[in-house]
């Protein structure tokens, strides 16, 4: 069910440095599919936070950690009042999925429409 992006000639990405990517061949190519737009590839704060935080502890959300709640707490503080409950998941696909069970949960209802 996966299938490459490009038909003809994939791209071979090697590395990426800010909003671009490059190839084996060193062409660069703006990256505009990657979740990038925010802070960009090999961005020195985040990797230099990602460190101190791997140094710490490196493991996911089902173990309790005080940052966990400090985070939630810090962002519902930016949201309105009724939205004071964060979900953190891992990816895309587990936030779509908890996404369509939350909303099969609230509404009663199982039938789905997606538009490709």
């Amino acid at each position: 069910s996966c299938k490459i992006f490009f038909d003809k000639d994939p791209l071979k990405i090697v590395r990426a440095r800010g909003q671009y990517m490059f190839d084996e061949k060193g062409e660069k190519y703006l990256d505009c599919i990657n979740n990038v737009a925010h802070v960009g590839h090999s961005h020195p704060h985040v990797i230099k936070a990602a460190t101190r935080q791997m140094e710490l502890l490196n493991t996911n959300s089902r173990f309790l950690h005080d940052n966990l709640v400090q985070y939630a707490q810090r962002l519902t503080a930016t949201l309105p009042e009724k939205l004071s409950v964060c979900y953190f998941v891992n990816s895309g696909s587990e936030a779509n999925d908890l996404a369509l069970r939350l909303s099969r949960q609230y509404r009663g209802h199982q039938d789905v429409i997606t538009l490709e």
